[in-house]
């Protein structure tokens, strides 16, 4: 992928990015102007009320909305988790000191806290993981992937040298897994996809870069000395709570789902298709006389295994053909005849809407249609037609 291509694939990701980065920079330099009082007797109880409140609500409304979606349901568990772990902590507060003030304002945490720190964290990569790798999570990787937290806690327990750094860092360890397998699971679906609109990849990135910035943020407040510092930790973690959850439970028909469903369409080892071998240059020409007399691509929903309408071949030769035959994926190759097609109606109808073309040229939205078209060409659709204008004249 050029810089372009990612720029143009990414530009929200980035100023999303920039954004909340910003807010929690200027929220960190203005957390030690805080009255230590008015954060421990109002702002800190309130803001761990609202996020005890938002984990339980997000919890309810998972599992009572899951639709027996896997990675659902295990976003409920984990907000469950997390809603338990911060009643108890408001309980012990209540319990100890009559008063949910008692421990704000704190200038260390113990080594216990990073050990519970660490696990909360390591449940909010649990949605990355499922989606992007759908079963993959059981007990056993479980108990693999927090393994190292319970023996740097044991050993930071029981030597002298402070370990806590790594506590606070081993999150990143486990995201840069997550991040590997986005590229894997953005490459599996432009070989099978024709549509990238409902992909999880761009909120996936959304969610990870909150996550970076919450690690960040409790990387600091583990070892900065003002008692006012846990501000924007917990601001952020009431974002990341309700915005999150919010995609997850009204996302339509999430992708992850799709991508089941069409590996249903056909067992893995099956195959039902002949090989490529001497046949390349027939199924070439039937593929695009195909394309260019009944266009499929004018479909949205168009995906990999509607080639077997014409090219006898399982999922796996279907997705060899196109990237030897052609150079590129599916879903470039798609794009291409997609482009042209919009190309052609702007041509002739300059006065069409946008939105117009792009359903006719077979994008979901004038949205996609002009990234897309952006990102293929080099300008934006409105630019294209203009140029193409002062060319006929």
């Amino acid at each position: 992928m050029s810089i372009r291509e990612f720029y143009y694939e990414y530009r929200s990701e980035l100023v999303f990015g920039f954004l909340l980065t910003a807010l929690a920079v200027a929220s960190y330099m203005l957390s030690p102007l805080i009255p230590l009082e008015v954060y421990r007797k109002i702002i800190s109880p309130t803001l761990n009320c609202a996020i005890l409140v938002c984990c339980a609500m997000s919890a309810w409304s998972l599992f009572r909305h899951h639709q027996g979606i896997r990675v659902r349901k295990m976003s409920a568990y984990v907000m469950t988790a997390w809603a338990v772990v911060l009643f108890i902590g408001m309980w012990m507060k209540l319990s100890r000191h009559n008063s949910l003030t008692a421990a704000d304002g704190m200038l260390s945490m113990d080594g216990w806290e990073f050990v519970l720190g660490s696990i909360l964290g390591w449940l909010l990569l649990v949605y990355p993981t499922e989606l992007l790798r759908p079963g993959w999570l059981n007990f056993k990787r479980v108990m693999i992937d927090l393994l190292p937290v319970a023996v740097i806690g044991v050993l930071d327990a029981v030597l002298d040298t402070d370990l806590r750094w790594l506590l606070a860092a081993y999150p990143f360890v486990l995201l840069a897994f997550i991040v590997v397998n986005i590229r894997a699971y953005r490459v599996y679906c432009e070989n099978n996809y024709s549509s990238m609109e409902d992909i999880d990849v761009q909120w996936v990135v959304r969610y990870i870069i909150m996550l970076v910035i919450l690690g960040a943020s409790y990387c600091f407040l583990s070892f900065a000395r003002f008692p006012t510092r846990f501000f924007t930790q917990q601001w952020l973690l009431f974002f990341i709570v309700f915005y999150s959850n919010e995609q997850i439970l009204f996302r339509p028909d999430p992708w992850v789902g799709r991508v089941r469903e069409r590996k249903e369409d056909e067992p893995e080892g099956e195959d039902n298709g002949s090989s490529l071998t001497g046949n390349e240059t027939w199924y070439r020409a039937a593929l695009e006389q195909w394309m260019a007399t009944e266009k499929p691509y004018l479909n949205k929903d168009f995906r990999l295994t509607d080639l077997r309408q014409v090219l006898p071949l399982n999922r796996t030769y279907l997705s060899q053909f196109i990237q030897t035959e052609f150079d590129c994926n599916f879903y470039q190759y798609v794009t291409k005849y997609r482009i042209e097609e919009a190309k052609r109606l702007m041509r002739a109808n300059p006065a069409m809407k946008m939105q117009d073309i792009a359903e006719r040229s077979g994008f979901s939205s004038s949205t996609v249609f002009g990234r897309v078209f952006a990102r293929e060409t080099g300008m934006a659709p409105s630019e294209w037609c203009a140029q193409f204008d002062n060319k006929s004249k």
